[in-house]
């Protein structure tokens, strides 16, 4: 059922005028770019013409008196109630503050850190992703297909694991050092390893052929709101913490989903009319040499060009230090993607060396105290080049993402299992009979 809405062609806005949600319904899905409105569950507008966002019934946010990411249960596209103790943790820096000479800086903590009572066993904020989209397809009785340069594939097997939702998971071969979990893999996982030469892209390109066959059902990526407004929490957590939305958010980003999710959950904070009147500055962050959105961003283009923004991809991909930030198809021009975000936020780019990420990771764990992933350390050395640059103030209400991290403490307190591969695939376009 869809109903339309009269719209400028070409137009785009943080705001759509009011309609009606059926009484039975949580939410809407509506086009951010034709605002066809659907209340039926799906990836794609019928036009496919930009990325659908999730609209909810309750415009002010309730938090349930649950543990986790569960609390946010109002603003997720689930209709049952998340239980875990994973989810979003802010708390306000002293250590890396004073080092930066900020008076408000709030780390988002995604990651396992019981003293600072983080839960995400995974040490992942994919898992933020991962549960409430693993509940919305629990019965859809079809297997869920992705691909993940690593994290998303182990968070999305931890949570198959706890669930017993069928998953078929394609990660190239440099992921293969992060498939692990806090506890025995189950039958229910499907990890297809892919070969040496391959990344997340060609991984990308065999979970969409996998997805089409009998039985399968594609996860979604960028499209998928679970994910997105999974990853939303953050800026959420963060700002009930904080009891107003922050003037800055950084973020390193692969495909920059995180980005647009943090965007859209400030747009749901401003409706709520509680936390401010004003859409937080977003400070994305890649990692050279492979900076395509940096490129394009930067030459103030809405589209990436292959030879100018990653000629070489697969070689600039294998120089990075932080590989996993790596997407050779982001969701960047798409109308609701990260263009979008970037203009509606007045936000910054960032392309992060990879001497300043290990920097900026060196610093955290000896400041902070916690071990993080190198992605986090892309975030802090933005954070750092900001400061430096006097694009933040010392008075400024910044949100720091740290998007993992944690591993050293979880190998206290768990024994980690390696997942093993249960097909393998040299490249994105072998048979899939010898992989299913």
């Amino acid at each position: 059922m869809t109903i339309r809405e009269t719209v400028c062609c070409g137009s785009f806005s943080n705001h759509r005028p009011s309609i009606s949600i059926p009484g039975n319904l949580k939410y809407e899905l509506a086009c951010t770019s034709c605002k066809t409105n659907y209340f039926d569950d799906r990836l794609k507008c019928d036009s496919d013409n930009g990325l659908l966002r999730a609209n909810y019934r309750n415009k002010k946010l309730e938090l349930k008196n649950v543990p986790g990411i569960g609390k946010f249960h109002d603003w997720l596209p689930v209709d049952e109630l998340i239980t875990t103790d994973a989810g979003p943790v802010t708390y306000r820096s002293t250590e890396l503050a004073d080092h930066l000479g900020l008076k408000n800086l709030f780390i988002g903590f995604n990651g396992y850190w019981p003293e600072k009572g983080a839960f995400i066993k995974t040490c992942s904020f994919k898992e933020l992703e991962a549960f409430p989209t693993l509940t919305k397809y629990k019965n859809s009785g079809k297997s869920l297909v992705l691909a993940s340069a690593g994290n998303t594939a182990r968070a999305f097997a931890h949570v198959s694991a706890m669930t017993g939702v069928d998953v078929y998971i394609v990660v190239p071969g440099s992921g293969t050092s992060r498939m692990w979990l806090p506890e025995e893999p189950t039958d229910s996982i499907h990890f297809i390893q892919m070969g040496n030469n391959c990344d997340y892209t060609d991984s990308i390109h065999l979970a969409e052929r996998l997805s089409a066959a009998p039985g399968m059902q594609a996860e979604g990526g960028a499209r998928n709101v679970a994910r997105r407004d999974g990853m939303g929490t953050v800026m959420l957590d963060a700002s009930v913490f904080m009891k107003r939305t922050p003037d800055h958010y950084f973020q390193a980003i692969g495909s920059g989903t995180g980005g647009i999710a943090a965007w859209e959950a400030s747009m749901r904070l401003l409706e709520d009319g509680r936390f401010g009147k004003g859409l937080p500055q977003l400070h994305l962050s890649q990692n050279l040499p492979f900076v395509p959105m940096f490129n394009a961003w930067n030459a103030k283009r809405r589209e990436i060009i292959k030879d100018i923004d990653m000629p070489e991809p697969k070689k600039l991909i294998h120089e990075m230090y932080a590989d996993i930030l790596s997407n050779r198809e982001p969701p960047y021009s798409i109308p609701g993607g990260v263009y979008d975000a970037m203009c509606a936020t007045n936000g910054m780019m960032y392309a992060i060396s990879n001497n300043d990420a290990k920097k900026g990771l060196d610093i955290f764990e000896e400041i902070e105290g916690i071990d993080i992933f190198p992605p986090a350390g892309v975030a802090v050395a933005s954070l750092i080049e900001a400061v430096d640059a006097g694009k933040v103030k010392p008075d400024d209400h910044i949100v720091l993402n740290i998007t993992g991290g944690g591993v050293k403490r979880v190998e206290r307190d768990y024994h980690l299992h390696k997942i093993e591969p249960t097909a393998h695939a040299e490249n994105a376009n072998v048979p899939l009979e010898e992989i299913i």
